[in-house]
């Protein structure tokens, strides 16, 4: 792949820079606005992403950046590692104790994509300085990218599936759409584990009881040390949104560095998106859900063969979600697993010191995530099942509409400069 000049200018570009010159731009080559203070029609037709812009954008969305280093110690159960991680790489963007539950989508003209690397190894091994190769995370993530469909997602730019103020702006031709989308039953099973290591259950605070069968881990946790099943569902919910959108936000900095337009937001309806519209036009990215006349919105629950969600239909019960939970955290290149590589001088010591969930301890999570299951009709009862917030949408900017309406400054140099160094 031939490397442009744009290239080595991204390179080099600061990150005080990227911060202070963080502006949402959302008028792109092709665009129209028609009516208004701003009413304009782009002189130019659509520039779609090229292969290179478009590898770069999403890796700095959701980049695999070698190994996680895994939280170190809890007075509780020292001197066992603390074992709440998920995965054993990490990416671009944090997430709460390494859950690490979503996967991104994205999609332009050319089709609709899935980044595939939520457990994969490290993409490349730190230098001496602590530097990664970007070619080799390019490369690594270009391998982990799979197609699902060959058109757009099927989301029409129009009210109710889009928010009014971005019909005219939203996944049109030549953009690129990123869409990060987490799995919101897995990151509350993980909070379940965390809350039973550090002595905690769950009660039903809807119902006003505690859960079935609890006391019988009394030995494990105190009884009467709870958590309302609301409130860890909530705060699971505040901890996946602040995933999803911290990978989003690395990827609006990337828009600065290379000087393309752009911007994160959420004003897309989130069932349409998944494809829980109930309408049939409205496709969306295929997710399965299910309605229930108890519930206030249908509940995706998993798109097959690429994002299952830990919750039945996908699993027969909650317990199997509960053992493919263990699974991956000390299974084979889970993060709990000795044979996993890691950044450690000692990785094999280090990995084998987190305590393997017991047989008890799993029938103590299950029990509690069951009960939700069974009294709520989904899991987490709540909550949705499989949640989406926030995406980052990247183009070329149409500096003419700026040049028009703004004083000078209203763009950076990199945006001045981005045709002319990126594309011949």
């Amino acid at each position: 792949m031939d490397v442009p000049k744009g290239f080595e200018q991204m390179m080099d570009f600061g990150l005080v820079e990227a911060l202070l010159g963080r502006r949402s731009r959302r008028f792109f080559m092709g665009a129209e606005i028609p009516d208004g203070v701003f009413a304009y029609k782009s002189k130019h037709a659509p520039v779609p992403l090229s292969e290179l812009e478009k590898l770069l954008v999403v890796t700095a969305c959701a980049g695999n950046t070698s190994w996680h280093h895994m939280i170190f110690r809890a007075e509780r159960y020292a001197p066992h590692l603390s074992n709440y991680a998920g995965a054993a790489g990490g990416r671009t963007f944090p997430s709460a104790a390494g859950f690490h539950t979503s996967k991104t989508f994205f999609t332009d003209d050319e089709g609709v994509y899935v980044l595939d690397n939520r457990d994969a190894p490290a993409s490349a091994e730190r230098d001496n300085e602590g530097n990664l190769n970007l070619d080799e995370v390019v490369n690594a993530l270009k391998s982990q990218v799979r197609k699902l469909q060959d058109s757009r997602v099927g989301v029409p730019c129009e009210v109710p599936f889009v928010e009014a103020h971005n019909t005219w702006v939203v996944n049109k031709p030549g953009t690129l759409l990123v869409i990060p989308v987490g799995d919101l039953s897995q990151h509350v099973l993980l909070a379940i584990c965390y809350m039973l290591q550090n002595g905690m259950v769950l009660t039903d605070d809807i119902h006003k009881r505690s859960i079935p069968g609890i006391e019988k881990y009394s030995h494990l946790a105190d009884p009467s040390s709870v958590w309302p099943i609301t409130f860890l569902e909530q705060w699971s919910m505040a901890e996946l949104t602040a995933e999803l959108s911290t990978s989003c936000y690395a990827g609006a900095l990337m828009l600065q560095a290379m000087g393309l337009g752009g911007w994160m937001f959420n004003g897309i309806d989130p069932f349409s998106m998944l494809g829980a519209s109930g309408n049939p036009a409205v496709p969306g990215l295929g997710f399965r859900y299910d309605s229930n006349d108890r519930w206030p919105y249908p509940n995706p629950t998993g798109l097959d063969g690429v994002m299952e969600g830990f919750c039945p239909p996908h699993y027969p019960t909650m317990r199997a979600a509960v053992d493919a939970l263990c699974e991956r955290k000390f299974g084979n290149g889970g993060p709990f697993n000795a044979a996993t590589p890691g950044p450690w001088k000692a990785s094999a010591k280090v990995r084998g010191a987190a305590e393997v969930h017991s047989e008890e301890f799993r029938e103590c999570v299950a029990l509690q995530a069951q009960y939700i299951y069974d009294t709520f009709g989904k899991f987490p009862g709540t909550v949705p099942s499989i949640f989406v917030i926030t995406y980052l949408q990247a183009h070329h900017l149409d500096l003419e509409f700026y040049d028009t309406f703004y004083k000078p400054g209203s763009y950076l140099k990199t945006h001045a400069e981005h045709m002319g160094n990126w594309h011949k």
